[in-house]
């Protein structure tokens, strides 16, 4: 389901799951910022649903991290302070090599092709230029390798942080994308040959990017006095003095 109403239905009426991924989409994409106020009854008419589908996924969304309940303003997009942005960057170097490790052990036949398949094509876009091209190349092949690690909670975790990342940080063109496709390529091959230990590090040194390189996209929240830090600035070098 996207923001403009196209719904998926089950059994003749809207999932709250599609309303839920629709609204997330929206609050990820910069539709719904950081502390506006996500009313029901407006969100209802936005989507085309019901206000039920609504609330219920209002209370996924608070679960997961993107939407909060404030006393006299009911339910509005997170604000992630500074160290929870942070936060977010070394939960993955921990995630993401258990999930390549995982993957090594459990991937499937049709798993590979779909991984190879999308380094054949990220090499070929990032040889040929077309960088513009390589992120959702890049989402799918992270989706697709947590899909592959055979635990649909591990997966869940993995997929739901990658989001977050997506929502608090901004897409940053890679200086040598041809190099973060082939370690891409290198990675398939070590969960094509079983080498778990070889994926995780592997896994480890993709996950394992300075600070630095990560650009807030949002203001997050910075120290005791609130005030919103510069979102063009790196997490490493920012202080938060008042």
């Amino acid at each position: 389901m996207t923001g403009n109403g196209d719904a998926v239905r089950e059994g003749g009426r809207i999932s709250a799951h599609a309303v839920c991924a629709a609204i997330r989409d929206d609050i990820v994409s910069g539709a719904h910022p950081p502390g506006s106020r996500l009313i029901e009854e407006l969100l209802a008419r936005r989507y085309g649903v019901s206000r039920v589908p609504v609330r219920e996924a209002l209370r996924t969304l608070a679960s997961e991290g993107f939407v909060t309940t404030r006393r006299h303003a009911g339910a509005c997009v997170a604000e992630p302070s500074e160290r929870e942005a942070a936060d977010l960057l070394d939960v993955r170097a921990l995630l993401e090599p258990l999930g390549a490790a995982r993957a090594a052990q459990r991937r499937t036949e049709a798993h590979l092709k779909v991984l190879r398949g999308l380094v054949r094509l990220g090499q070929e876009r990032a040889r040929g230029g077309r960088t513009a091209e390589l992120r959702p190349l890049g989402d799918w092949f992270d989706e697709t390798l947590a899909q592959a690690s055979g635990s649909p909670s591990l997966a869940a975790l993995l997929t739901q942080l990658r989001l977050k990342i997506a929502w608090v940080y901004a897409p940053e063109t890679p200086l040598r994308p041809v190099e973060v496709w082939d370690a891409h390529g290198a990675l398939v091959d070590a969960v094509a040959r079983g080498d778990a230990e070889r994926a995780r590090a592997l896994a480890e040194a993709r996950a394992g990017r300075p600070p630095g390189e990560y650009r807030l996209r949002r203001a997050v929240r910075v120290g005791r006095a609130g005030r919103v830090r510069n979102p063009k600035q790196s997490v490493n070098t920012v202080s938060a003095r008042s």
